[in-house]
């Protein structure tokens, strides 16, 4: 029973974790669809920011999943202190947060960038707390000396160590992934909301630098 218990608590904070990820997609589309950047579509600022943020959104979802190979089926069980986990407690978050920055990006803006990367990581951090009550909970003083040695957050390089991604499961990365993807749909669809105000079809409420 406590097992089912544990599992049914693990379940719900993926839940909240997926619902926060789409509420803040959401967010970011309804800013995105009436706000535009103060550097013009086409100019080479404008282009050179939606670059980087096409980097950063790749670099969020290969993070996403390299996340995964080391904590996929593994996280209610034990503490996995390895490979990314080595340097942050969260970094999952950590490339969500890198990802939702890149989104911000497609804007053309460096403050939509930054902004929307802070936001991500805000939202994220009320489910953290949640997860740490959890794994508390449920593996105790292991991850109690955890807490102790590696970051919540902001990953601490020198303390990396590859160790090893135990008993991997193939579905856990492919739900990774398609999560990931939301982040690339973006893009088209930005380029879309551009031209649209470009042709005066969208209306622009605000500016931003």
């Amino acid at each position: 029973m406590a097992n089912n218990n544990s599992l049914i608590q693990l379940q719900s904070y993926q839940r909240l974790r997926r619902f926060t990820l789409a509420a803040l997609l959401a967010l970011v589309f309804a800013i995105l669809l009436f706000g535009q950047s103060l550097f013009p579509p086409e100019t080479p600022l404008h282009e050179a920011i939606e670059m980087i943020g096409i980097v950063l959104i790749v670099i969020g979802i290969a993070g996403r999943l390299w996340c995964t190979l080391y904590i996929g089926g593994r996280k209610s069980q034990s503490v996995v202190a390895d490979g990314p986990y080595s340097i942050s407690r969260n970094p999952l978050y950590v490339f969500s947060s890198i990802a939702a920055m890149g989104v911000g990006a497609q804007m053309g803006s460096i403050t939509a960038m930054v902004g929307f990367g802070v936001a991500c990581a805000a939202a994220f951090h009320v489910v953290i707390l949640r997860e740490e009550k959890y794994l508390l909970a449920n593996l105790g003083a292991d991850y109690s000396a955890y807490m102790a040695r590696v970051p919540r957050f902001f990953p601490k390089l020198s303390l990396y160590r590859e160790g090893d991604t135990g008993s991997f499961k193939p579905g856990f990365l492919l739900v990774t992934l398609l999560d990931g993807l939301v982040f690339l749909v973006a893009m088209p669809v930005f380029e879309i909301i551009d031209e649209a105000q470009l042709s005066g079809a969208l209306p622009v409420l605000f500016r931003m630098p």
